[in-house]
């Protein structure tokens, strides 16, 4: 998916750690098996790969609540 493969800024990073819990597993098993692809130098089977109309912005509804606090303090 799109977002697990943006930069991990401290607002992101932030983001992340407010995951559910069966939403950060799914990321991390899918950054998980594109490392060890990677390292195996294979690709994953195009019946897996993920269709764009299934890709979500799974991150965005957090990291704007991350940057809408963050912004709320700094205006303090």
């Amino acid at each position: 998916m799109q977002d697990d493969t943006t930069y991990e800024n401290d607002d992101v990073k932030e983001a992340i750690r407010r995951f559910p819990e069966n939403l950060y597993n799914y990321r991390m098993f899918r950054i998980k098996r594109a490392l060890d692809l990677t390292m195996r130098h294979q690709v994953l089977l195009k019946e897996q790969w993920t269709k764009y109309k299934e890709d979500k912005f799974y991150l965005e509804p957090y990291l704007k609540e991350v940057i809408r606090e963050r912004e709320e303090w700094a205006n303090k």
